[in-house]
């Protein structure tokens, strides 16, 4: 692969730890266990029986907990300290034949976790203000489904998957957005009388 699709690719999965870093890690490392990827020296970590036993695990606790309102929220809250420094090792380790990891890499990759994680819980917290658990469920499920998506286009056609997955993103941040103003500027108008 060219630097370039390595690139692509340290991206993706960068975004994809920003919203399941769990799910992320194990099928990374369940793909290159099975001999379906050669992953970069650097990410054959992700390989060892103990990081698929553990973030195997910890994907299945976070399926749970992250359809239940609240729980999710806690969990989003909880994880900010791991999703942002896991997409920056994600990254940088994508681009490292050597495992050295590049500063801008990390740097890329924590900046790309961070947008995704803040939308991701961003649009937790607006989902968590109506009193039903179907919006939950549902975006939970979708969730799940745009990293396991994610992570199989991410290594056969990593432009169309950057491509599809800033679009997703930009549409994601403009709705999170105009409803953030919509919820704040019925709480601001003033009072008739």
């Amino acid at each position: 692969m060219t630097e370039a699709h390595l690139f692509a690719i340290g991206v993706l999965l960068a975004w994809l730890a920003g919203i399941r870093v769990y799910l992320t890690v194990f099928g990374l490392g369940l793909a290159g266990a099975l001999g379906w990827l050669d992953l970069p020296h650097a990410l054959q970590v992700t390989q060892s029986p103990w990081v698929l036993g553990v973030s195997g695990a910890l994907a299945l606790v976070e399926f749970f907990a992250d359809k239940i309102p609240g729980v999710d929220t806690g969990w989003d809250l909880l994880h900010t300290l791991l999703r942002v420094p896991a997409g920056a090792f994600l990254a940088a380790s994508a681009m490292s034949p050597d495992g050295h990891l590049g500063a801008g890499m990390l740097a890329t990759g924590a900046g790309v976790a961070l947008a995704s994680h803040a939308l991701k819980t961003g649009t937790r917290l607006l989902l968590n203000t109506s009193p039903e658990p179907v919006s939950n469920w549902t975006a939970s499920t979708t969730e799940d489904a745009a990293v396991v998506g994610g992570l199989a286009l991410a290594f056969v056609h990593p432009w169309l998957a950057l491509v599809l997955v800033v679009a997703i993103g930009v549409s994601f941040a403009s709705v999170v957005w105009w409803f953030w103003r919509a919820l704040f500027r019925g709480r601001h108008r003033p009072e008739p009388g």
